[in-house]
């Protein structure tokens, strides 16, 4: 179906090759009167004006489409008893399988918080045990170092 504005590729192709031209070229073709360059203003803006409405219009139907799909493809998952407790199945095996998912990830996670807190209790255990044996030694020592110092003490006097 051919539509009115079947020469508009050429009128812009004739419109960009005109914008290309010098600025001496162009004042020379505009001022002789000329019936077509008249008229190729309105066109320009039509030309816009129609692919404004078009754009909607393949937008509306682009959407409706998509939702004559989307009620079709509902329609014909639950049309009969059978089909919709096939649907309700696969949304259940869905689910069980996203809740098992969920369940190992807490396990995992769960499982590596325990493992960092040994390490970490593992690690406070052994510095606190340095911290006794070397609070024992000095203890022991500092008896030991008292004892001497106090026989020396008695030994001048």
């Amino acid at each position: 179906m051919p539509t009115a504005n079947a020469t508009a590729p050429k009128a812009r192709k004739a419109r960009a090759k005109a914008a290309r031209k010098p600025a001496a070229a162009k004042a020379s073709t505009t001022s002789r009167p000329n019936a077509a360059a008249a008229t190729q203003s309105t066109p320009a803006f039509g030309d816009y004006a129609e692919r404004a409405v078009l754009i909607q219009v393949g937008a509306a139907l682009l959407a409706r489409d998509r939702m004559v799909s989307t009620v079709g493809d509902t329609i014909s998952n639950y049309s009969s008893s059978s089909r919709a407790q096939a649907q309700l199945r696969r949304f259940e095996r869905r689910g069980a399988t996203a809740r098992n998912r969920l369940e190992r990830e807490v396990r995992k996670a769960r499982v590596r918080l325990e493992r960092e807190l040994r390490q970490r209790r593992s690690v406070i255990e052994t510095r606190v045990s340095h911290l006794d044996d070397r609070r024992e030694a000095i203890a022991k020592n500092g008896t030991e170092l008292a004892n001497k110092v106090q026989e020396r003490i008695l030994s001048l006097v």
